[in-house]
């Protein structure tokens, strides 16, 4: 059984989840969410592209519902015991196999809390849902219940998050390599995906992100690929993943020597993620963080086609992306707390010309750490930056 964290930590992590289930009133929680799973049980699958529910009693007994080849992935890589199956077929109704094991369960005409934000439950699920369990048992909201407690990493959980980070500067490392007039973004792509491989990591939440030219402002990833030339822009925006555990990089990089308007942007991105870096402290507001992003490239003259955010949480995420709760926009109250991990990003785009550099940092007990060691490079020739 590869679990990648002891039995112990699990427990306490379990522990917690009761204890807050308790103080919400809570007789049991319905999970659809992987990130969930995961993280109370070490059950790691892409099976919840279909029906599949972890009921947690307040007792602490839970009970999976899945597909079969997803029972064989939960055998083998969590600690979860008890296993139910439901069967494809024409009439199969999964959220009435859900309904018995509830009152299996003992929980008929009780509260429960059920994670209706999550990938794992499409609006159509959620409606059988709804319609099974109507009447039958009180459902309470409760997506944020685990994924409020999984922001704040644990220490075994951040040892993960440090390697990840790893990964990240050993692909940037390799991907650098390339960017050079000519190259192949394909290669480019597959030097940073074949770096994370080669250390043990994992596929990303989503896609890695690679576009130059006239598609470098994008932000997106999008299918075709193409050779760079002199003078572009080259966008890069990707994860080091180890266990899931997400550690993320952007860069805007000149093909070839940097002009002084690249130069100029890069070097006010920079003063940006400054001002942001140091907003981003444990007790104060997380939007302070894009407030103190905005409020200097506004002093600085940047603000047509910028972003309404600046960032978001990191963790334990699954397809289709790797985004978690909660994100960097303005105003934002939640509030920072020592073991949060957030991928800033500082977008200023000018007249054709971009700098968005993007790092991971690790909120610490006085303020933030960025987590990657390379160099915030823009430059491929001088190999400059700060």
């Amino acid at each position: 059984m590869p679990l990648h964290f002891t039995q112990q930590e699990f427990a306490e992590r379990q522990a917690a989840t009761l204890s807050l289930m308790q103080a919400q009133g809570l007789d049991g929680l319905l999970m659809f969410r992987q990130e969930s799973m995961y993280y109370l049980t070490g059950y790691d699958t892409f099976g919840y592209v279909f029906f599949q529910c972890l009921v947690l009693r307040a007792d602490g007994r839970m009970v999976l519902l899945t597909r079969a080849p997803d029972a064989r992935a939960a055998r083998y890589t969590s600690n979860i015991e008890d296993i139910r199956i439901w069967v494809d077929a024409p009439e199969a109704e999964p959220a009435f196999e859900l309904k018995a094991i509830v009152r299996e369960l003992g929980l008929g005409g009780r509260r429960l809390g059920i994670e209706w934000d999550a990938y794992g439950l499409t609006a159509q699920n959620g409606r059988r849902v709804a319609a099974a369990l109507e009447g039958f048992c009180r459902l309470e909201d409760a997506s944020l219940l685990v994924t409020r407690q999984r922001v704040v990493k644990r220490p075994a959980e951040i040892a993960y998050v440090r390697k990840a980070a790893e990964l990240a500067d050993a692909a940037l490392a390799e991907g650098l390599k390339l960017a050079r007039p000519g190259a192949f973004e394909g290669d480019i792509l597959a030097a940073l995906q074949g770096a994370v491989f080669k250390g043990d990591g994992d596929y990303s939440g989503n896609e890695f992100i690679i576009a130059s030219g006239p598609g470098a402002h994008l932000g997106r990833y999008t299918s075709g690929r193409r050779h760079v030339a002199a003078g572009e822009q080259l966008t890069i925006e990707f994860a080091g993943v180890y266990r899931h555990y997400h550690s993320c990089l952007m860069r805007v990089i000149t093909i070839g020597k940097a002009n002084a308007r690249q130069i100029e942007i890069h070097r006010r991105a920079m003063d940006a993620m400054a001002a942001a870096t140091a907003a981003l402290r444990p007790g104060d507001p997380v939007g302070n963080v894009f407030n103190a992003y905005i409020a200097n490239i506004e002093r600085a003259g940047f603000l047509e086609n910028n972003l309404n955010a600046c960032g978001y949480s990191l963790g334990t995420t699954f397809s289709p992306n790797w985004m978690d709760w909660p994100m960097l926009y303005r105003d934002n109250p939640v509030i920072a707390e020592p073991g949060m991990v957030f991928f800033m990003f500082i977008p200023i785009t000018d007249k054709g010309v971009t700098a968005v550099p993007g790092e991971t940092f690790l909120v610490t007990e006085t303020g933030c750490e960025r987590l990657g060691k390379a160099a915030i490079t823009f430059d491929t020739e001088s190999q400059g930056g700060a």
